[in-house]
């Protein structure tokens, strides 16, 4: 039996998913949102993570590392993400994560279930449809903390907030808007985040 572990923000989204699931009976299946996942983690101790990219907590950017957390004598799950092609900056950050398996989520579910069997046996699983977001991902020029920096910035933060949020000091987040403006080529703030947001880093 392979445990799974879902995790997505929106709940009916989750629930219809995780049912869907149950119905092959090599899954055991458990869900959660991305608030308290780690949590779950804990409990359920699953052999796979299967995470929806999308998360409403983290500024844009998913906690997959939350999702590795080790358990004393019990081995890290697999992680397997829910992906977009549209969306490189996650894309990114998911292999940076080190996740195993990525599933389209405009492709056929049947493609969810392959992909969860595959890196439960540890072997990687990469939807074809993903792999023009896999090479726009290449091309991102901005790191993990860039990119939070950024996405709050996008939100109308200010520079204080920012530091606040990310436990920083504003001279380090000014630092990073200054990379952020010279790696995207932009001219200004708010210029950054026109390109970032047309890039599908945002």
């Amino acid at each position: 039996m392979i445990r799974v572990l879902l995790v997505h923000d929106e709940c009916l989204v989750r629930s219809v998913l995780a049912d869907w699931l149950r119905r092959e009976p090599d899954l055991g299946v458990f869900h959660a949102p991305w608030r308290g996942a780690s949590r779950r983690v804990s409990t359920v101790r699953p052999d796979v993570c299967a995470a929806d990219l999308e998360c409403a907590d983290s500024y844009g950017i998913p906690p997959l590392g939350e999702l590795g957390a080790r358990v004393p004598g019990v081995p890290p799950p697999r992680l397997l993400v829910l992906a977009s092609a549209n969306r490189p900056g996650l894309l990114k950050g998911a292999v940076e994560a080190g996740a195993l398996g990525y599933v389209d989520k405009e492709g056929a579910p049947e493609r969810l279930v392959e992909g969860i069997r595959l890196v439960a046996e540890g072997k990687r699983f990469v939807d074809d449809s993903l792999g023009f977001g896999f090479l726009r991902a290449a091309e991102m020029p901005l790191t993990r903390r860039e990119l939070s920096v950024l996405v709050l910035a996008a939100e109308g933060a200010s520079v204080a907030e920012i530091a606040g949020s990310l436990h920083l000091s504003n001279g380090t987040v000014r630092n990073y808007m200054a990379a952020i403006t010279r790696k995207t080529g932009a001219r200004n703030r708010i210029d950054a985040i026109r390109i970032s947001q047309g890039e599908g880093w945002l």
